[in-house]
């Protein structure tokens, strides 16, 4: 059945608020704090720990012997995951697939 876009969505049925009414009844009870907060910025508490001036040593190892860079994903492997070469370079068994 074809679906009629530009069609009303409301149904007479269908009975809507006013905004007046909306707005005195306040934010629903079920609102989070977290609704009023920016979801893709949320807050931490780290316990009162302040990391801000610590150092984290890491040591980057080479690219080994036995392992190769994927031309498609980029990841080092291990040779064991190694499906063909082409003329780009080596491609793991896992973007071969």
């Amino acid at each position: 059945m074809a679906t009629d876009y530009d069609a009303p969505r409301k149904n007479d049925d269908e009975t809507a608020e006013s905004i007046e009414a909306l707005k005195e009844r306040g934010p629903s009870k079920g609102t989070s704090s977290l609704d009023s907060e920016d979801a893709d910025n949320p807050s931490f508490d780290l316990g009162g720990s302040d990391l801000s001036d610590v150092e984290l040593d890491v040591v980057v190892l080479p690219q080994q012997a036995d392992e190769f860079t994927c031309v498609s994903c980029f990841l080092v492997r291990h040779r064991s995951q190694l499906s063909r070469e082409t003329d780009l370079g080596p491609i793991c068994v896992e973007c071969d697939a």
